[in-house]
């Protein structure tokens, strides 16, 4: 139902973001608040529509230490951006192509190959950064604007190319490709002027969240290699070319900045990337031979919780149990360590000794819903839904747009019995996926209930008109 759309609104964000080759030698403008084109409000409900699509179209990463790590460095960026508007949505998408991106409203996406691709934290802050700057300087906007003037022929494209390359990287990529051919040579410029000006503030952002600004010059040329020795460039390419005097630009401008830090890493990328890695790995063997020859010429808190996390999805729980036991004592009682002895636990099907150690955890990190997630999973586990449906319902109260957290939260009431739960759980996820169509046929079935209360029809019923209204808002006139 929902392709026309996505079609039609596929050349809108390569333009945005992209098409640099030449540098100019003084630095760029900063990017202006007010167009008359497209006000905050309305880019902000822009964004909402599209990134329910998005949701419904591309596999979100299921790993909550993951997406919790993501989301925390990126706002520890957010405080020290230029960014004014910070109604933010942040996703990890299950994708293993290099690519990043920031959408008009405030939603930025992070596909795990940027994770993987990114040497060091300092590396991967650095393309969060430039994403932020984006969205400071309205460069969406910007862009929307001039193309009017210039009576543009494909303005809606980009964006669609964003979320189809997030569902199926190889059309995606196809479809980026067709949009930078179909820019006129006038619009390079002014493209050309908002990757300048987003390197400039992002790395301005970069320096003042303690990272060295010289990280930004070393992954620029981590994706140039990755460019070389890829059949396919990176998917981060396309909309934000990369080039030599691109690279000289970043690096001429980090040796200008003073007050430079050593901050590169924390241990939690390490643990993030071992995660991904062990997740994505076809021969896990082969992974753990790996790591124990590292382990070999230097054993750390880093490379232990590597071999751990692939021992335990190598079902090799005597080797994860060995080196969580070697942990270092600060380490084994942080919640990174405490948590993958928990997954260990559930991982060995002894779940009410998870469920007792996830308790501990909640109490202490209230706010964790990497915790949270691992904690409703061994309640389920444990047959113990009704509980798992509260915590569920937690994380729904601290996200309500976590359609994954909505999806568990149906199977939960399934479980427990609760009929109402399941179809109002239900509509709720397929409202957050863009599956209009899903969301009516459910509030049908839902009102058909003989025992729904009164107070129970009249939000099942108010539901009604704002799936509707919903619909409205996913045709993205703007």
């Amino acid at each position: 139902m929902y392709k026309p759309v996505i079609s039609c609104f596929i050349a809108c964000l390569l333009t945005l973001y992209s098409l640099s080759s030449k540098s100019e030698s003084q630095l760029p403008s900063i990017g202006g608040s007010g167009y008359s084109v497209l006000s905050l409000q309305k880019e902000y409900q822009l964004g909402r529509a599209w990134v329910r699509m998005l949701r419904g179209s591309a596999r979100i990463y299921e790993d909550a230490f993951v997406s919790q790590y993501i989301e925390d460095l990126t706002w520890s960026l957010v405080t020290h951006s230029q960014l004014t508007d910070r109604r933010l949505e942040i996703l990890v998408l299950d994708n293993p192509s290099v690519n990043a991106f920031a959408v008009p409203g405030g939603v930025i996406g992070v596909h795990t190959g940027l994770l993987l691709t990114a040497k060091n934290e300092a590396q991967l802050a650095s393309v969060l950064a430039h994403e932020l700057a984006h969205l400071s300087q309205r460069h969406f906007a910007a862009q929307l604007e001039e193309q009017q003037r210039n009576r543009p022929f494909h303005l809606a494209t980009i964006l669609g190319s964003i979320l189809l390359a997030a569902a199926d990287p190889e059309a995606g990529i196809v479809g980026l490709q067709s949009s930078m051919a179909a820019s006129a040579a006038n619009k390079l410029a002014f493209s050309r002027q908002n990757e300048r000006e987003a390197d400039y503030i992002g790395m301005q952002t970069l320096t003042s969240s303690g990272y060295p600004p010289i990280a930004m010059a070393n992954m620029f040329t981590e994706l140039q290699k990755q460019a070389r020795f890829s059949r396919v460039p990176p998917e981060f390419l396309l909309t934000h070319p990369v080039t030599q005097s691109r690279i000289s630009d970043a690096l001429n401008r980090a040796e200008s900045i003073q007050g430079k830090t050593p901050r590169l890493n924390s241990i939690e990328f390490n643990l993030v990337k071992a995660r991904i890695q062990a997740n994505y790995s076809k021969d896990l063997p082969q992974l753990l031979k790996k790591y124990q020859e590292t382990q070999k010429l230097g054993d750390n808190d880093s490379i232990r919780y590597a071999i751990a996390i692939t021992a335990i999805k190598a079902k090799s729980y005597a080797l994860a149990a060995q080196n969580i036991n070697s942990f270092s004592p600060a380490f084994r009682s942080s919640l990174p360590g405490r948590l993958l002895q928990a997954e260990l636990e559930l991982a060995k099907e002894k779940y009410k000794k998870a469920v007792t150690q996830l308790e501990k955890l909640v109490r202490l990190y209230p706010g964790s819903h990497a915790v949270s997630y691992l904690y409703a999973d061994a309640l389920l586990r444990n047959n113990q839904p009704r509980q798992a449906s509260r915590v569920y319902r937690q994380l729904i109260e601290h996200n309500p747009n976590d359609s994954r957290a909505w999806y568990l939260l149906a199977e939960s009431y399934g479980l427990e019995g609760n009929i109402v739960g399941v179809h109002e759980a239900r509509i709720e996820y397929f409202l957050l996926t863009a599956n209009i169509d899903k969301a009516l046929r459910q509030l049908d079935f839902a009102l058909r209930e003989k025992t729904l209360t009164s107070s129970e029809k009249a939000r099942l019923e108010q539901r009604k008109e704002d799936a509707l209204q919903i619909r409205e808002s996913l045709k993205l006139d703007y």
